[in-house]
């Protein structure tokens, strides 16, 4: 099944045989240190930046409602954010390692390793970037 939106990810997470936990990094757009005037302009223009991790959780697909639920909880946190990038752990000790994946994550997140992890916007659209 491709997964063009949120919505996807939870009806192909929930249907697995196996328990799954969904790992959630999100992040921010922000101006990278030392930024060129041609980055700065494009970033007040709403393109470019660098995607930095601000906020991880993870969730059983159960746990989970719509995104316009998932961005009113995270909005609790107080801790804005443009993208999220999600990943999926199977297996019955799934929430026991999920934090060691979580962190994992976010070092690849950091290092600009995204290709492995969904993204979508704060509409649950699926983004692609790069």
């Amino acid at each position: 099944m491709a997964i063009s939106c949120y919505a996807d990810l939870l009806d192909e997470a929930r249907a697995q045989p196996d328990p799954q936990r969904l790992l959630f990094v999100f992040t921010r757009a922000e101006l990278p240190d030392h930024p060129s005037e041609e980055q700065r302009r494009r970033f007040e223009q709403g393109e470019g930046g660098v995607l930095t991790p601000a906020l991880c959780v993870d969730k059983a697909p159960d746990e989970l409602g719509d995104m316009a639920a998932l961005v009113a909880e995270s909005r609790e946190t107080g801790i804005d954010w443009d993208i999220v990038f999600v990943a999926a752990l199977a297996g019955q000790d799934a929430e026991a390692r999920a934090e060691q994946h979580l962190e994992r994550m976010v070092e690849s997140l950091k290092m600009g390793n995204i290709s492995q992890f969904l993204a979508f916007d704060r509409q649950g659209e699926a983004v692609s970037i790069g």
